[in-house]
Order: structure tokens, then sequence, then C-alpha cells
């Protein structure tokens, strides 16, 4: 479902999307409806899967690394392209690159309110 999930540039809609799904591949798998009133942290727990944002964001934060790492990768070339030309009026597109940065920024908090957890604890 996810699959090349590393170069998409994901929005919020997008990623909701993708949930949905996402439990109804596992509620369809576990034999289980939405009439039976289960929650969807017992599904996940019982099946053991993670969301799939996280891991696109995973791959993706992969992806990069293993992007940035080569010298001569086109990928590469591509990220580091400034496009001439004037920008239209309406809202620009989500860039890949911004996903980047805000999965970094969100994978950093993540890791410092960890480390706040253990200190105090």
């Amino acid at each position: 479902m996810i699959y090349g999930a590393e170069t998409w540039p994901t929005k919020r809609s997008q990623e909701r999307k993708f949930e949905v799904e996402d439990m109804n591949m596992l509620r369809w798998m576990c034999g289980v409806t939405r009439l039976n009133k289960i929650r969807s942290e017992m599904i996940r727990g019982t099946v053991k899967v993670e969301k799939i944002p996280k891991k696109a964001q995973e791959r993706r934060l992969q992806w990069c690394g293993h992007a940035m790492r080569r010298e001569d990768y086109v990928g590469r070339r591509v990220m580091e392209l400034e496009v001439d030309g004037r920008q239209g009026r309406e809202r620009p597109k989500r860039r890949w690159m911004e996903n980047i940065t805000s999965d970094l920024k969100e994978k950093e908090e993540k890791e410092l309110t960890r480390k706040r957890v253990k200190r105090s604890g």
C-alpha cells in the first residue's frame, strides 16, 4: 500500500485516508466489523502493525539519508535544483523537503521528551 512512499510529499488529509484504509484492511484480516465495537488500538495490538504514516515517515528519512550520502546520485541533484521563473498565484504545493524537515523536527521532539522522561524516572 505504501510502495514508493519515500518519494511522496504527503498531506495530512492523505495520511488520514491511509490510516482509514489501513484499519479497514486490519479489521478485515481479523474478521472484525465496526459493529463489534472493538477499538483500533486493540486491533493494532493484536496484529502488531504500526500506523502507515509512521512507516512512511521512517522510509522517507531512510531514503533521504541514502540519497544524501551518494555523491553522484540523480535524486540528490534534483533535490538541490532551483527552478527559474515565476511562481503561480495559488498556494505552493507541499514539497518533499518540507516533509523531511517536519519529520526530523517531529523525531527530535520525541527524542527530547523521551530523554526528559528517563531523567525524571
